[in-house]
């Protein structure tokens, strides 16, 4: 039986720095996070996107749901040659669940990386290795091959031997998303002519909210022990939760830290899809433009949720398949260029860079 008396444990990583510091971490981190599915916006003070900031907001790059595709088109050596070698090529499987299902990822820098169960691993027939979270038994594992080395150059023996493995022993399928920066669909067309398949722009959508509660300690200064009833505010504000309701009501207990002011309005912007890691590097800095204007607030936040399902968290580390499937990050920024950057996994992830 499951004890639902407390939540579970979760990893929660602080920085705090400049973005006029040459070695601030916001770019790095940015590109550690590869499939993100959700971005949250809020500004204060504000009632509707600037031009320069609703530009980027629906300017997200677009992406492709191939249906059924059978994994080995992975190695497939015109896509190979014209997407996956030139780089940023972003692949996940769609739907699968990391604690039950075959999970597959094509990451930007050519690492495939697939999370089967022990009974696929062995009709696949690779080297890989357990999972960092079987539990008692071994029950799972995990194949990384970087398509780019020399070694699994096509008609060698690492690629025919994966190939085979992937086409005529496991012949695994799954609906994939798939995307390229910067060759878009023309370096994806020679595949995606041979299956089913759709494009699809990340969906945006936006709510004004008026009279908003805020905490006063959204500022530069805000010191860690506030960060997690910061971003528990920030979450309740997404998803559109009130923070007003009395602390005994059973619906929610949720409240706005104290001290706290009121934001005669307030942005809240939310962009879902396969997103990209350039294109949330764009948005961040017209927010950044955004915030230089006079008689604004003085911060605004940004929230990108990766995929709970994805079989890689930060970088290349491996995801959880245990109790939670947290992987975020969430980025205050304030009008003097400083930043707060929070980092977010399960327990039982590696622990953010």
């Amino acid at each position: 039986m499951v004890s639902v008396s407390r939540p579970p444990r979760s990893v929660l990583v602080c920085d705090s720095s400049t973005f006029l510091h040459e070695k601030n971490r916001v770019t790095t981190q940015v590109e550690q996070l590869h499939f993100n599915y959700k971005v949250s916006l809020l500004l204060p003070e504000c009632s509707s996107a600037p031009s320069h900031l609703d530009g980027v907001l629906n300017g997200f790059s677009s992406f492709y749901l191939i249906r059924n595709l059978p994994i080995y088109e992975l190695l497939d050596r015109d896509f190979l040659q014209s997407a996956v070698f030139q780089g940023s090529v972003y692949g996940l499987s769609y739907r699968t669940r990391i604690d039950e299902d075959n999970c597959v990822a094509l990451m930007p820098d050519g690492h495939l990386v697939l999370s089967l169960d022990k009974d696929s691993f062995e009709v696949l027939g690779v080297e890989g290795k357990p999972s960092r979270f079987n539990h008692r038994t071994k029950s799972r594992f995990v194949v990384s091959v970087d398509l780019c080395d020399g070694s699994m150059a096509p008609g060698g023996r690492g690629y025919q031997r994966l190939h085979t493995g992937l086409r005529s022993r496991l012949q695994m399928k799954a609906d994939f998303l798939l995307s390229h920066h910067p060759g878009g669909g023309a370096s994806l067309q020679a595949l995606l002519s041979r299956y089913d398949w759709s494009e699809h722009r990340p969906a945006v959508s936006s709510r004004t909210l008026t009279d908003l509660p805020c905490p006063t300690l959204l500022t530069s200064d805000l010191q860690p022990r506030d960060s997690h009833s910061v971003l528990e505010w920030l979450g309740a504000v997404d998803a559109a939760i009130s923070c007003q309701t009395p602390s005994h009501s059973f619906l929610s207990s949720l409240a706005c830290p104290e001290p706290k002011t009121a934001a005669s309005c307030a942005l809240s912007v939310s962009v879902c899809g396969l997103l990209l890691p350039h294109d949330i590097h764009r948005l961040i800095q017209q927010i950044r433009r955004h915030l230089e204007q006079p008689r604004l607030a003085s911060w605004a936040s940004l929230t990108v949720h990766g995929f709970a399902d994805s079989p890689v968290c930060w970088g290349r580390d491996e995801h959880s398949a245990l109790k939670v499937g947290e992987n975020f990050y969430s980025l205050l920024m304030f009008q003097d260029h400083s930043y707060q950057l929070y980092l977010a996994a399960g327990a039982h992830d590696s622990c953010p860079p």
